[in-house]
């Protein structure tokens, strides 16, 4: 899969919502490196987010 068709397909790991365009954050999972991207809502808001694969759980 290539870059842009990743940076299409990013969603909120909180909310759900399309992450692509806007000014979301994406990181590695503290515990297993997965990358997890956040819209700017929840990240303000401070909601708690769940990575896919291992379960960490942060805010």
């Amino acid at each position: 899969m290539s870059e842009a068709e990743q940076q299409s397909q990013r969603r909120c790991v909180s909310c759900g919502i399309n992450v692509a365009g806007m000014s979301a954050a994406t990181f590695d999972c503290p515990e297993c490196g997965t990358q997890i991207s956040r819209c700017s809502k929840c990240r303000k808001q401070s909601n708690l987010y769940e990575c896919p694969d291992c379960g960490f759980r942060g805010p």
